[in-house]
């Protein structure tokens, strides 16, 4: 069971929607507070500017829906599926996912600081441009995974494999390289030389001749 950081318990919810079939619902201009929404069906669900806040989804599908300047705060996702949903400029501060599925899942552009990730196979995953500051990604399988100018700043990484992920472009500086797996990570000259600082490594200029 993932945990919010510092043991901070999920907060309690109010109401309950159960077995619901949302199906291709647009949830546009929708806004919940507080509430356990247990094996509803979003598959295919769209909307712009939805609004979750502290609620809890547990055995519920996201898959192949799309999701435009929504946020989901402080929300606990437990055994969710995530297969090909897309989230654009989303906001899912201080959010923790738990044994959910993350199969081509886009994330592009919002705000995704605090999240809770351990263990979360994001391996088939694309983010561009998010912001993930202090995001637990605590033994999160990334292997050949794209993160692309995602801001990963004081970030828990600590036995996260990345091997083969792109990371080109993103903030790297929370990357402990003796405690997370780098092997074949895809870098630019500018992370290149990061990673050297972190290792310990003094980077000078080439000598001439």
């Amino acid at each position: 069971m993932a945990e919010r950081k510092h043991g901070v318990p999920a907060p309690p919810t109010e109401s309950t929607v159960r077995n619901q079939d949302w199906d291709g619902q647009d949830l546009t201009g929708q806004t919940h507070t507080r509430v356990c929404f247990s094996h509803v069906d979003l598959t295919e669900s769209t909307g712009t500017g939805a609004l979750f806040t502290e609620c809890a989804f547990r055995d519920c599908r996201f898959n192949a829906s799309s999701h435009v300047d929504a946020a989901f705060v402080n929300c606990t996702f437990t055994g969710c599926s995530f297969f090909d949903a897309s989230f654009l400029r989303c906001k899912l501060l201080g959010s923790v996912f738990d044994r959910c599925g993350f199969d081509l899942m886009k994330v592009t552009g919002g705000d995704w600081s605090f999240v809770g990730l351990p263990g979360a196979d994001l391996r088939k995953a694309v983010l561009t441009g998010v912001r993930m500051r202090e995001a637990d990604l605590t033994g999160a399988r990334c292997q050949g995974a794209t993160l692309h100018r995602v801001d990963l700043s004081g970030a828990c990484l600590h036995g996260a494999d990345l091997s083969g992920a792109d990371l080109r472009g993103s903030d790297i500086s929370a990357v402990d390289p003796w405690n997370t797996t780098v092997a074949g990570t895809v870098v630019d000259i500018e992370q290149a030389i990061v990673l050297a600082g972190l290792m310990g490594l003094d980077v000078q200029p080439g000598l001439d001749g």
